[in-house]
């Protein structure tokens, strides 16, 4: 194999060498690592109060259900807007630490604003903030993970991510929904401030001399230095050519133009055939995926690493169509949460496979995280035109046409990564 000491674009070739070997390189510490862990754990925790809690508490505040719209589409379009700008930030950032530290401050006061001043103008700034600091935690997260691991590890380091991310998200939806029911809705906000005291203190746990900063943002490093780079292959517009990055935002838009919709349309099938139990088994429906990503997503960062990205991307969007397939044929409630094991099977492949891919893709380009930004806009448009689509459909062809329209598109996006998205695994040369 051709020994590329100097690294290539993954556009250039389906297995691209990558200096250094693992070995030369120090492991980050146990501290550092577990630090991460909780870090995940707990910025999942506030950001769930963020959720569906919002509505329901604006309303009790007698909010109008337009006034609620405004500012929940407010921080939609600055959450789709500020995907690429807030990567570039982090890019830039000399620590990413810091930014991270100074995102879940602002999350912080914007959930305290919320509990405290239920009004117009602080709600709606309270969002625009909450949408600007989120835009740089999903890169900022991202590039610790990459600066501490390095490249040939970083597939396992997303696996114990995305478990940690799912074991916060499980445990919050329990305790904000125990303190909204017990307390008042407006509780869970003063939780939600709370909890970011320990994320903070999880963060600082990780040691920022452990954290490589030119190989978090994808830069050519060795040793600490980075290293020589020509211009053209770290330039911007270099990258947003690179034929896997696009051909990747593709079909993850396509996947989420599929997947976004499929939960709530299921929702409300339930809640027709079995109003009684509904928000049980839609919990359920919720709870089964998170189990099944906290229990395999660090082995998915492991075959990752041993298979390739192709074939679990593929399992990815071939459990999402089957998945709406069986929407479209099955009538039994209880079985429907059954179907949610495929869900969880496409949560934990592309929890996983997203930051891994680009990671892959714009390594040596210094803009890891730009090219997050990319793949997190296409994220955006899907999820956002899914339900639009997928609300229509159902309410003038019937829920099953829905479901299988669905399950076309996520048919689509497989035909695409199967016949065009190059492997982009990096092996030691």
């Amino acid at each position: 194999m051709n020994d590329d000491r100097h690294g290539r674009s993954a556009g250039d070739g389906n297995v691209v060498p990558l200096p250094p070997a693992p070995s030369e390189r120090p492991k980050p510490s146990r501290e550092s690592q577990r630090g991460l862990d909780w870090f995940i754990f707990f910025l999942a925790d506030v950001q769930t109060g963020f959720g569906p809690f919002i509505a329901v508490y604006l309303t009790t505040q007698k909010w109008t259900q337009v006034e609620i719209g405004f500012v929940l589409s407010i921080g939609g379009i600055i959450g789709l807007l500020g995907q690429m700008p807030g990567g570039a930030v982090v890019d830039a950032a000399r620590s990413e630490r810091l930014v991270a530290g100074l995102a879940v401050a602002t999350i912080g006061c914007a959930a305290l604003a919320y509990a405290l001043w239920p009004i117009f103008p602080v709600v709606t700034a309270a969002a625009v903030l909450h949408a600007l600091a989120s835009c740089v935690l999903g890169p900022a997260i991202a590039a610790i993970s990459l600066g501490l691991v390095g490249p040939f590890a970083i597939g396992e380091r997303l696996g114990r991510n995305a478990r940690f991310a799912s074991l916060g998200n499980g445990s919050a939806a329990a305790l904000m929904g125990a303190c909204g029911y017990l307390l008042s809705s407006q509780s869970v906000f003063f939780v939600t401030f709370l909890l970011a005291i320990p994320t903070l203190l999880a963060l600082a746990r990780i040691r920022g001399q452990e954290i490589n900063v030119a190989q978090a943002h994808g830069a050519l490093s060795e040793d600490g230095d980075t290293k020589a780079a020509d211009k053209e292959a770290t330039s911007v517009l270099h990258l947003l050519r690179q034929r896997p990055l696009l051909i990747f935002a593709g079909g993850v838009l396509l996947f989420q133009l599929a997947n976004a919709a499929m939960l709530p349309l299921m929702a409300g099938v339930v809640t027709t055939r079995s109003a009684q139990w509904a928000p049980v088994l839609i919990a359920a429906c919720i709870i089964v995926p998170q189990a099944i990503v906290a229990l395999t997503s660090p082995s998915v960062g492991r075959k990752a690493q041993a298979w390739g990205r192709r074939p679990l991307l593929l399992l990815a969007f071939a459990a999402l169509a089957i998945r709406g397939l069986l929407f479209a044929v099955v009538r039994d409630p209880y079985v429907l949460v059954l179907v949610q094991v495929f869900d969880g099977i496409t949560a934990a492949v592309l929890s996983v496979m997203v930051p891994l891919i680009v990671a892959d893709v714009a390594y040596g380009s210094g803009h890891f995280n730009l090219a997050q930004g990319v793949v997190g806009t296409a994220t955006g448009i899907g999820a956002s035109l899914s339900t639009v689509l997928a609300g229509y459909i159902s309410d003038t062809f019937g829920s099953s046409i829905a479901f299988t329209g669905l399950a076309a598109i996520a048919a689509l996006g497989l035909t695409m990564i199967w016949a065009f998205m190059p492997e982009t695994r990096r092996i030691e040369a």
